[in-house]
């Protein structure tokens, strides 16, 4: 980008994306990752694989987020330049706010994401809109949500074996625009010079897999689908997720976690995110709702198979999950929540379904999944669309209210991220949020794993039980390949 186009930029919109490209025929994402937490704080890394095969074009690097809004049990700050400031307004109103006071020209050549929110919304912050009255205690101890503001970016393309680096610069009638410019240019050769300074170098890593523990027993959670199957022949709810969680404890770099779990769970939404006193480490299948211009994306998951030994049984499994009754009666129970969720923020008549019970195969599992879409009306945007959608119906139940007040009883402990929403917030109005499953999240010296299963009028305990066992499969065996990464 010139001067003069950067100007001109200038006249409509207060954030430009300032970039600049370098060979990266010697890199890879996980050794540019590490040169960049070396170098900074808060960092990132985003990734996806398409049908469990296909690498997307980029993957998103960042660090040194300019401004970073929190929510910790009632208090809600901002922390600036180091200054944190107590913010007196609801946590969804912040972040609508602060996610929509700029607006960035759509540059041809550059990816989709420049900058902007990259952090978590904790299942818990549904209790910001909704009154749950019976909630459980907290064993984590970490913050309901985190949204870390980037305006610098390393776009790793696998196509072309670049990187695209972009720095973002604000502007407003008063800045020196040539100033602004000659700055975002050098911070473009300081990011160039943290790439081309690339380390291979990982931290110690140890475990021991014996000492995975639930938090609850077998019995236990066969209690649970039991008294959930209660209030389903009461009339209460149609379906609810029940979950267990694992947990193990561990020595040494959290970034091995995510280096195993790319290699055994390849998914479309891959993230490493590090909050220095806890990560979260992912590998999830599942939109949660993504918006790009007016239009919002729903992707229900809802039906599983684990994935067979050879191609035959592979298919049979295909047939099998397509014939089975109860999980279509789930998927399609799922799939009309997906449609009344996004029905409160879209124009009348454009809610529908572009894609009907396909199955995706991920290393695992295969699930059936559909696609529903619908334009915004023109005062909602994407704040009000994941308000309207959080948490999904597919790992909470329906009715969503009722369900969530049952997983509230029934569950020991609150979810924290499991659950709950990761992903990103653009500066031109777009956002993508997948729902935190087959997701990590590491804090002190503990690795903590959560699984869900969907439970209906003909669930069976222990099939429901080995259920959350299969998701957490792909996790845990990324425990043991860690432990092979480093020794």
């Amino acid at each position: 980008m010139t001067f003069e186009q950067f100007k001109n930029f200038a006249k409509k919109f207060t954030a430009i994306p300032v970039s600049k490209r370098m060979l990266a025929d010697v890199l890879t994402p996980v050794s540019l990752f590490m040169s960049i937490r070396e170098n900074g704080f808060y960092p990132f890394l985003f990734e996806s694989v398409e049908g469990g095969e296909h690498l997307a074009r980029y993957s998103f690097l960042g660090s040194n987020p300019y401004q970073i809004l929190q929510l910790k049990g009632e208090e809600l700050s901002l922390s600036v330049s180091g200054q944190i400031y107590d913010l007196n307004e609801s946590y969804f109103s912040a972040l609508r706010r602060l996610t929509s006071e700029h607006r960035e020209p759509k540059i041809p050549g550059l990816p989709r994401l420049t900058g902007g929110a990259v952090g978590f919304s904790s299942y818990e912050t549904i209790r910001e809109v909704e009154y749950l009255p019976d909630q459980p205690g907290d064993g984590l101890d970490i913050p309901e949500a985190v949204w870390s503001f980037y305006d610098e970016v390393y776009a790793f393309d696998h196509v072309k074996q670049q990187i695209v680096l972009m720095k973002t610069v604000f502007v407003d009638k008063d800045t020196d625009l040539q100033e602004a410019y000659d700055n975002a240019l050098l911070r473009l050769s300081r990011m160039e010079e943290v790439a081309l300074n690339s380390t291979i170098k990982g931290g110690d890593f140890s475990l021991d897999t014996s000492m995975l523990k639930s938090n609850m027993t077998k019995e236990y959670f066969r209690r649970m689908v039991d008294k959930a199957k209660g209030y389903i022949f009461e009339g209460d709810i149609f379906q609810v997720v029940l979950s267990q969680r694992f947990e193990v404890p561990f020595r040494g770099d959290k970034f091995t976690l995510y280096r195993a779990l790319r290699m055994v769970n390849p998914s479309p939404y891959l993230f490493f995110l590090d909050f220095r006193s806890f990560s979260l480490v992912g590998s999830s299948p599942e939109v949660l709702v993504r918006v790009t211009g007016d239009e919002a994306r729903l992707l229900p998951i809802a039906g599983t198979r684990k994935r067979g030994v050879t191609h035959d049984e592979d298919i049979a499994l295909e047939l099998e999950l397509k014939n089975d009754p109860k999980e279509i009666a789930e998927h399609i129970m799922l799939v009309d929540l997906g449609r009344n969720d996004l029905s409160r923020v879209c124009k009348p008549g454009t809610v529908k379904l572009e894609r009907n019970q396909a199955i995706e195969r991920f290393s695992h599992v295969m699930h059936i999944v559909s696609d529903v879409v619908g334009d915004l009306e023109k005062d909602k945007g994407p704040v009000d669309a994941l308000m309207q959608c959080f948490p999904a119906g597919t790992v909470s139940g329906a009715p969503k209210i009722r369900a969530m007040e049952i997983i509230d009883e029934l569950e020991p402990t609150q979810r924290g991220p499991y659950a709950g929403a990761v992903g990103y917030f653009d500066f031109s109005g777009n956002m993508d949020t997948c729902i935190a499953i087959r997701t990590m999240v590491v804090t002190g010296n503990t690795v903590y794993i959560q699984a869900g299963a969907g439970i209906v009028a003909d669930s069976h305990s222990q099939s429901e039980y080995e259920e959350t066992k299969n998701k957490a499969g792909a996790l845990i065996e990324a425990l043991s390949v860690a432990l092979e990464i480093t020794h």
